[in-house]
């Protein structure tokens, strides 16, 4: 596979307190890759510094091409989308309006498709379509996370980041949802997902790593973490409950 994404020892500090340390992943072309870990772990600052939106140490290189000054814009420009925890829209504009929005980058380098863009998001997301005119306020949560990632999707993002995206939702949106991530891959999107929701989330990844303290401690296969025990003693919440029934 082509190699999208190598990131090489990054580190983002705040201040005096080094939030991730030295953490290197790499993602291929339409490949899904989740990092997951325990709250505190560094993983929201993870995507702020690979966005552009924190500065960072260390060597991100895209598609082949190594960013220097790893800027939003620059970022924007270079392909990377990301939809952050609390999803940012735009609560008094309608759902087309705010995925105009999320096409205005392209609009403004000369791209005058976004009529088109609307309806490809529309046939990922019909329920999008049925909402088009609504505020964006109205939605259900599973409607707003639909449309925050239907917005960054306007962008037509070679890597599409997305922040806690189960967050708040009922475990039926969850599954939808995030079935809907896994679709992605149809579109060519690499995926690079932050999830609380480990079992979720390595179910429809390909590669997954483990953040704990800032640091990379372990990364491999998804489905063979799933069934790694210490990812199934610490994430998964298996051993617990095995302990539990044995009384110990």
């Amino acid at each position: 596979m082509t190699r999208l994404l190598d990131v090489e020892r990054l580190s983002v500090s705040y201040g005096s307190v080094e939030a991730v340390h030295q953490v290197s992943l790499r993602i291929d072309a339409g490949q899904i890759v989740t990092v997951i870990g325990p709250n505190g772990a560094g993983k929201t600052t993870l995507l702020g510094a690979l966005m552009g939106l924190l500065p960072s140490r260390g060597t991100i290189t895209l598609a082949g091409d190594l960013v220097r000054r790893p800027t939003v814009e620059a970022m924007v420009a270079r392909g990377i989308a990301l939809v952050p925890e609390k999803r940012e829209l735009f609560g008094e504009m309608s759902v087309e309006d705010n995925l105009l929005l999320g096409g205005f980058a392209q609009w403004r380098r000369g791209v005058r498709d976004q009529a088109r863009r609307m309806d490809e998001v529309f046939a990922i997301f019909p329920r999008l379509r049925e909402r088009r005119a609504q505020m964006a306020a109205t939605l259900s949560g599973g409607e707003r996370q639909m449309l925050a990632i239907g917005r960054a999707l306007m962008s037509r993002p070679r890597l599409l980041m997305l922040d806690e995206p189960s967050l708040g939702l009922a475990p039926l949106i969850v599954r939808e949802v995030l079935q809907i991530v896994a679709s992605l891959r149809n579109e060519g999107v690499a995926v690079l997902l932050v999830e609380q929701n480990a079992r979720a989330a390595l179910r429809i990844a390909d590669h997954a790593y483990v953040l704990e303290m800032g640091e990379a401690v372990l990364s491999g296969e998804a489905r063979a973490l799933e069934k790694d025990p210490r990812i199934i003693e610490a994430y998964l919440g298996l051993g617990v409950a095995a302990r539990g029934a044995d009384g110990a």
